[in-house]
């Protein structure tokens, strides 16, 4: 996946006003090495600890808001910080990840830069926040509302049963009912079903 390598001065321009300074106290303090990649459909962001003659390396999807960036970003930091005080005896997303992580976002929102329906969603996270921002649907919808779209993009959830959708790779589905915290999804071409978060954004058929 290429990547590219991000000069600090110019990160201001992937997160919101009144963040940089906060966000490079822990890049410097933890030499970070950070980089912008192309948009990743499984991952919004990647982190991997120090070895050898490496230092921590972070990776941020490029394509996202900035409100979506920063709080990737933090939640990569917040692997950092915990890799450095337990090293790999803990859980990738245990409670002391949890802990870390929700001690950064109390510590940003005291920033004030989140928009209200943004920091609504942040504090209802907090106390036990989800592997990622993707496994956060209420977040995650919040989140959605900053992205630039284009006119028929929307999320599987604002479309009416039996309406037809298509997604990367020009596939069409039909959207089905709710099952559990999914949307059952049935594939033209192939007759098969799939399970769609509610919130994945689409390319309605009109």
């Amino acid at each position: 996946m290429p990547k590219e390598k991000l000069d600090f001065s110019a990160l201001q321009a992937y997160i919101p006003e009144g963040s940089l300074d906060a966000v490079l106290v822990y890049i410097y303090e933890h030499k970070v090495q950070l980089t912008i990649t192309r948009k990743r459909a499984s991952v919004l962001g990647d982190y991997r600890h120090a070895h050898a003659s490496k230092g921590h390396r972070i990776s941020i999807n490029g394509d996202l808001n900035e409100y979506a960036f920063l709080i990737t970003l933090l939640h990569e930091l917040a692997h950092l910080l915990t890799f450095e005080k337990y090293n790999n005896k803990v859980l990738p997303h245990g409670q002391e990840w949890k802990a870390t992580f929700s001690f950064m976002l109390i510590e940003f929102l005291k920033l004030n830069i989140f928009p209200t329906d943004i920091q609504i969603a942040l504090k209802a996270s907090i106390t036990n926040p989800a592997a990622s921002s993707c496994a956060d649907v209420n977040l995650l919808r919040v989140l959605k509302n900053y992205d630039k779209k284009t006119a028929q993009a929307v999320l599987v959830e604002q479309l009416q049963t039996g309406e037809k959708f298509a997604i990367k790779g020009n596939r069409i589905f039909e959207k089905g009912h709710t099952q559990r915290k999914r949307i059952k999804c049935r594939e033209i071409a192939t007759g098969k079903l799939y399970l769609f978060s509610p919130v994945h954004e689409v390319i309605k058929i009109i």
